[in-house]
This record gives C-alpha cells, sequence and structure tokens, in this order.
C-alpha cells in the first residue's frame, strides 16, 4: 500500500491519499508548497509518524523550491522551521526536517537548483529506506506472534501510517508471511476512528480477519480469554522506553498488564528521541474540540459543553514487553537496550 505517498513529476508536487475520507472515498490532497504539507500534517490528511516524517522530507524539498530567488536561504531555513513546528508530538516529524537540514549543513556550496535536486533525491531515499525499515520490524516482530494469536491494535499503525507495510500491523503482516494464522482485533479509536476506518480497511483488503471493537470494550474481551497480544505503534518513544502512542493506548496498556496479555510496541529507531528522557517530558497534542463534538457534520454533544481532546497519552516502559525495531526485539530494561541498538547502527554506518 506504498501508494498512499506518491512524488509526482508531472505535477511536481507530493500527492497524498486523503485519510480523512477513508473508507468511504479514495481522495488525492496535493502538496505544492510548505502552507498546503502543513495543512496535510495538521488535519490529518496523512498520519502516523513514519508517514509524517516521508511527508516532511518531501516537505522540506518542496519548501526549497518554493524559497526561489534572492535571499532563499534565510526565506527557507523560516520554512523549516514552520515545517518542523506544525505538530508537536511525532518526533519523525523533527527528525525529517532536521536529517534533511544536515544533509544541507554538509553540502553548504550548492545553490538554490542544486539543493532542490539534492533534497528530493535524498527524500525519495527517505521514503525508500522507511518501506525497508517497516519490512525488517515486520520480520522481527513475526517472532512475538505465535500461530493461532488474535492481536488487539490501536490505532493505525500499517501501511497508511508509514510508508508501506506498517510498525504494529507490520508485525501481523511479518507473521502472516510467514505462514501463521493471525486475527486481529481492531480497537475503533475514538475520536478519528483510526482503528475502525484505517485498520479495518488496510486488513480487510489484506485477507487479514479482523474485527472492530468499541474502545470500551477492552477489558471484557481480555477478561474473556479473546486477545493474545497487543501490539501498537508510536509517535515518539522516550530515551528510557516509554511510549507515547494514540490517546487511549495506556489504558489498554493497563488492562493488559492487569490480565497477563503481552503488550508490545513496534516502531522504527528513528521513532525513539534519545533527547526525550521519559515520557513525562514528551508534548502531548491537543486538538481541535470539533473532532470529539462532531462525527461528520452531525454534533453529538450540547451547544456549549467544554471537552478533552488530547491526541495522545504515554504507557510506561514497564507495562512494555519489547520495542519492535528494525534492528531487533528491544527488551527491558529499555535504556540500555536503546543505547545498544544506537550504538550497533552507528558503528555499522560508520563502516560504511
Amino acid at each position: 500500500m506504498d501508494w498512499h505517498i506518491q512524488y509526482s513529476d508531472e505535477k511536481a508536487c507530493l500527492m497524498l491519499l486523503d485519510q480523512r475520507y477513508l473508507p468511504g472515498r479514495e481522495d488525492w490532497y496535493a502538496c505544492t508548497d510548505t502552507q498546503s504539507t502543513i495543512y496535510a500534517l495538521q488535519t490529518m490528511v496523512v498520519r502516523g509518524a513514519p508517514a509524517i516524517g516521508v511527508t516532511a522530507a518531501y516537505g522540506c524539498w518542496l519548501a526549497a523550491r518554493e524559497a526561489a530567488g534572492e535571499g532563499w536561504r534565510e526565506r527557507l531555513d523560516q520554512l523549516l522551521t514552520d515545517l518542523e513546528n506544525a505538530r508537536p508530538t511525532a518526533v519523525n516529524l523533527r527528525w525529517a526536517v532536521r536529517r534533511m537540514r544536515a544533509a544541507w549543513a554538509e553540502r553548504s556550496e550548492l545553490d538554490h537548483a542544486g539543493l532542490c535536486a539534492f533534497w528530493l533525491e535524498l527524500a525519495q531515499h527517505i521514503h525508500d529506506e522507511d518501506k525497508r525499515l517497516c519490512r525488517l520490524i515486520g520480520t522481527h516482530g513475526a517472532a512475538v506472534l505465535d500461530d493461532g494469536d488474535t492481536v488487539m491494535t490501536h490505532c493505525n499503525a500499517g501501511a497508511l501510517a508509514t510508508a508501506d507495510y506498517g510498525t504494529a500491523l507490520g508485525v501481523i503482516r511479518g507473521a502472516v508471511d510467514a505462514g501463521k494464522s493471525i486475527s486481529v482485533i481492531a480497537n475503533e479509536t475514538r475520536p478519528f476512528l483510526q482503528g475502525a476506518r484505517l485498520t479495518a480497511y488496510e486488513l480487510h483488503k489484506d485477507g487479514i480477519p479482523v474485527k472492530v471493537a468499541c474502545d470500551n470494550a477492552c477489558s471484557l474481551l481480555m477478561k474473556r480469554g479473546l486477545v493474545d497480544k497487543v501490539v501498537v505503534g508510536a509517535d515518539r518513544i522516550a530515551a528510557n522506553g516509554d511510549a507515547a502512542n494514540k490517546i487511549g493506548t495506556s489504558g489498554v496498556a493497563i488492562l493488559a498488564r492487569h490480565y497477563g496479555v503481552p503488550f508490545y510496541v513496534a516502531a522504527p529507531l528513528s521513532t525513539i528521541d534519545r533527547e526525550t528522557p521519559t515520557g513525562d517530558d514528551i508534548p502531548i497534542e491537543d486538538r481541535t474540540p470539533r473532532e470529539v463534538t462532531h462525527v461528520g457534520d452531525h454534533q453529538i454533544t450540547p451547544d456549549g459543553v467544554e471537552v478533552f481532546n488530547y491526541a495522545f497519552d504515554v504507557t510506561p516502559a514497564e507495562m512494555i514487553a519489547g520495542i519492535v525495531t528494525e534492528r531487533g526485539v528491544l527488551r527491558p530494561p529499555f535504556g540500555p537496550a536503546i543505547a545498544a541498538a544506537f550504538s550497533e547502527r552507528d558503528a555499522e554506518e560508520a563502516a560504511v
């Protein structure tokens, strides 16, 4: 499903499958400049930490094109700052912009046309890299699932949240590709309904058995023994292993611990933020009340009633059985495991 993020050479823009309208219809949204890219990120035309990172990489290229003319370096610097600040929680946004900036610093001699060409190539590399990393996450994660398992997941961490294959759904796809029989319970994930709309959409298209559950059915389903494992994605993982994911995830983790259900997080190393010591330091996005007060155009709450619409919560590291990455499954204690994974990766890259 890598078709949902597409670079269009003909239109010189980034085309995104607009996830706001799935599964009812498949519309496309064109990112042509910095502001349209920011709009796509903020309104969830595209969402999911790795997909946000890929989109941001292309967004840097669009910003470079937009900044053409005298004083382009200064204008580009401001556009990149605006792009990096589009959303606060998913660290892959900042990671991608900083990676593009670092590459620019190493090639500071490039003129405007040269930078645009260089950045387009790098954005395409990041796009392809994410596809490869998700496949590795699936390969490593397949080992944590047993034949016949029913896996609960919360939100959407599939192909639509990445460049391809997925992180949490990558683990499920990896197990299926390994010949295991896996079925899925997709929590609906209020208020944006990523589980009901997107996870069910992906798995149903792939022929993987999936049932949608109300968010508040988790306890009953686990008590009845209907859930063997929980696998979720992450928007940011702190250096100690605390993991931020869609609101409601920590509640699922608490229930999983109570009922003895192993709880796993799947994410690439780029989602681990070593600059953030613990989950308490992760900024939590507070989104528009309308996502709670309305379903589509239909208002479901009384006028004048205030709502909470925090988009994420943090699951403490002690509730996580393992973090599935492209380097393998990290196990507690996560601080040393995360540090070792980065050290091994950095050593391999330095040796190339």
